[in-house]
């Protein structure tokens, strides 16, 4: 088998497992305690909803497990936030002053030479290689490249848009 790691944003609340159970509705097996510790998990990226109360899929996590996997974070690490756009989404920082700024990856390409600039560095028709970039959507409403500077890569306010309590 090879080694597999995932980031994934949940939603999460402390739950036993007999907690859990009761909520679920269901009975709890013998063999299982339900005054174990764990957590209520919600996946809201994915996956078919399994109960009224929740849009996302939910199950429960052992304390254990979920302490080793997750961490409480009321923001996103810069390199969560990159993942983030790597599934297409946009993402911003709580601590921008600009409003509606946001930045996104915008997907590489290959395509024909057919207008200036390019016209004065390529002949017409070569075909060249458009790498792919961060772009900024800044508070003007233009669009800019962008690369983060050390403070945005450190910081842990980063947010995915459409988040609840964003945007």
């Amino acid at each position: 088998m090879q080694r597999y790691i995932g980031t994934k944003i949940i939603l999460a609340q402390s739950m036993t497992r007999g907690e859990y159970n009761e909520y679920r509705g269901w009975p709890l097996p013998p063999d299982e305690a339900a005054s174990e510790a764990g957590y209520l998990v919600e996946y809201t990226d994915g996956g078919a909803p399994n109960h009224a109360q929740h849009a996302g899929y939910i199950s429960w996590s052992p304390a254990f497990s979920f302490e080793l996997a997750y961490r409480r974070s009321d923001g996103l690490p810069f390199g969560l936030a990159v993942e983030a756009m790597k599934a297409g989404q946009r993402v911003a920082r709580a601590g921008w002053n600009g409003k509606g700024m946001f930045v996104y990856l915008v997907q590489g390409s290959t395509f024909a030479v057919n207008r200036a600039p390019l016209l004065g560095i390529y002949p017409a028709g070569t075909e060249i290689t458009y790498r792919p970039h961060m772009d900024l959507r800044t508070a003007d409403g233009s669009i800019s490249t962008w690369a983060p500077s050390g403070s945005d890569a450190l910081a842990e306010d980063w947010y995915i848009l459409k988040e609840e309590g964003h945007e």
